[in-house]
């Protein structure tokens, strides 16, 4: 969902990636996610999941996690990436549990909390390449 949002939001600024620590390798977005994003007019039928690698993280300037055992985790696995991991809900102060295995409405829930984090991290980043 985060990967969908952000990349519609900063489609020309922002290269965006999606990988998990513990991702399910090449299996395809719920279902459920397909639906709600698809309501959105975002289409991630092609969407497979990948994990996270050392080289991937070399590479990215920015880090956004769910929850913040996930930055904690992390930084105990890459620690080179301190100072890059931040949760989505980060200028919110909120975590965004995992919806897998959930009911359509805890996904409904789970996409409003990452359309705020997404819309949070949005402004950031546009007042910073303005600065």
């Amino acid at each position: 969902m985060a990967e969908a949002l952000l990349a519609r939001e900063t489609p020309d600024r922002v290269a965006v990636e999606s990988a998990g620590l513990g991702a399910l390798v090449g299996e395809p977005a719920d279902e459920i996610v397909e639906t709600l994003l698809r309501e959105l007019e975002i289409d991630i039928t092609n969407h497979r999941a990948r994990e996270l690698t050392a080289e991937l993280v070399r590479k990215s300037d920015l880090i956004l996690v769910m929850e913040n055992v996930h930055r904690q985790a992390m930084h105990a696995r890459f620690p080179g990436s301190r100072g890059k991991v931040f949760r989505l809900g980060e200028w919110g102060k909120f975590d965004i549990d995992d919806p897998h295995g959930q009911s359509k409405e805890f996904f409904e829930r789970t996409l409003d909390r990452v359309r705020r984090g997404v819309s949070d991290w949005t402004t950031k980043l546009e007042r910073l390449a303005g600065e």
